[in-house]
């Protein structure tokens, strides 16, 4: 039988010159795993403070709290990528129905044995299947963008879209989890992030009909199957990321301790929540503009900004002083972790994408669970608000990698593919 050249477009390719959020919003099916997905990628963002002020109030130390919270960390960063690679190969419904089950119990297990005061190893057992089962949400709903909308100019929109969302979990997940702990029990953030894990993961996982096909790369060469990481621009975007979860790390410790060395714990969900708004708000801004300079460009000077503001968190002396820095570095976050995300739609396989996109959520959890740490280590050993020196040293350190490999982040060619025959497509790159 004769072959047909076809390029596959999406749906929404005939996209206009200047996407916005508007047209992202009309895609064809998208509002059945937006909603469900904004539900369940909310307790993530509770997740860490939740352990934080539960193990610190039954401890009392802040190293031991940012401990437990980086072996969390720690494993879901390890076991992410292992879950998008499930994922794409099994389907996302596969993954995360036993993943929110296990997440749940064992989150339940580490409430109870940290306020039955047990020792710090036995929180570490159970902080690492809270970890390696912690739902990648995030990935999964970019990685059923990506299907609707391959190749399109809304992909943009779609990353600065998803940004934005991420960003109001994280608006609204530190506070909701704050007031929880202080407010109500400090069992209760945590009691709360397993609940709304286990209701908000089913719901996602019953929208069948939006996830990508488990056999989107079933005639893709060898290469085409192998994991994400294989891509040097993969490598490059997890050393980037690994800088952004030092400033969460680093932020969430640091707040804590300076709130409450002022007497005022309750602010700390505040200042935390105003960072976060700062994220939101670039994030919003980045999905309207018709960007002209590469995305290599662009990433290489937003995260020379975020350096730069971060840098000057540890000088602050108040409250006001510091919820305006904040502000400044979250604005600084959202163009990084955007174009970095639409990166992957250039340099990674469709059939990978979901494991490339748990790289760098996972890249996220493991920088931040190693600020955690030793912003805990720094709180205890030296004066209030020193943890906001790792988010100065983990930027610092990840924008001298990227200025270095940046031109590891250039697009793989695209191909067209042909189909031979009835249910059978073979990729060839067509001149």
């Amino acid at each position: 039988m004769a072959s047909t050249v076809t390029t596959e477009p999406s749906e929404d390719s005939a996209a206009p010159s200047r996407p916005g959020y508007g047209q992202l919003l009309r895609t064809r099916g998208a509002w059945t795993f937006l909603l469900p997905g904004f539900a369940a990628r909310q307790p993530f963002a509770m997740l860490t403070i939740s352990i934080v002020l539960l193990v610190q109030h039954t401890t009392g130390s802040y190293g031991a709290a940012g401990a437990a919270a980086a072996a969390t960390g720690v494993s879901m960063a390890l076991f992410a990528p292992c879950s998008g690679r499930l994922a794409d190969r099994y389907g996302q419904r596969a993954v995360l129905v036993p993943g929110v089950l296990v997440h749940a119990l064992s989150g339940l297990v580490l409430t109870a044995l940290a306020l039955s005061h047990a020792p710090l190893w036995a929180l570490f057992a159970a902080a690492v299947p809270t970890g390696a089962s912690v739902p990648q949400i995030g990935p999964m709903v970019r990685a059923r963008w990506g299907v609707k909308l391959q190749y399109s100019p809304l992909m943009t929109t779609a990353a600065a879209f998803e940004s934005v969302t991420d960003e109001l979990t994280f608006v609204v997940g530190p506070l909701l989890a704050t007031a929880l702990c202080t407010a109500v029990d400090p069992a209760a953030g945590l009691v709360a992030e397993a609940a709304l894990t286990l209701v908000g993961g089913l719901l996602f996982a019953a929208q069948k009909s939006t996830q990508p096909p488990v056999d989107a790369d079933a005639g893709h060469a060898r290469v085409e199957r192998g994991s994400a990481l294989r891509i040097p621009g993969v490598r490059v975007l997890v050393v980037t990321f690994l800088g952004i979860g030092s400033v969460f790390g680093g932020m969430q410790v640091g707040l804590a301790a300076f709130t409450e060395s002022i007497g005022e714990p309750g602010l700390n969900g505040v200042l935390y929540g105003t960072f976060a708004a700062g994220n939101m708000l670039s994030g919003i801004a980045c999905g309207a503009i018709a960007w002209k300079a590469a995305p290599q460009r662009r990433l290489v000077l937003g995260y020379a900004a975020l350096a730069l503001t971060a840098s000057a968190l540890w000088t602050a002396h108040s409250a006001l002083v510091l919820a305006g820095l904040g502000l400044l570095v979250g604005m600084c976050i959202a163009p990084a972790l955007i174009t970095g995300y639409t990166l992957v739609e250039d340099l990674v396989p469709a059939g990978a994408r979901t494991e490339a996109f748990t790289w760098l959520t996972g890249a996220v959890a493991l920088g931040q669970a190693a600020a955690v740490t030793v912003a805990g280590q720094l709180e205890d050993r030296l004066w209030d608000g020193a943890g906001f020196l790792v988010p100065m040293a983990g930027t610092s350190l990840a924008l001298a990698t990227l200025a270095a490999l940046r031109s590891r982040l250039a697009a793989r060619p695209r191909t067209r593919t042909v189909a031979r025959g009835v249910g059978h497509r073979v990729p060839v790159t067509v001149d």
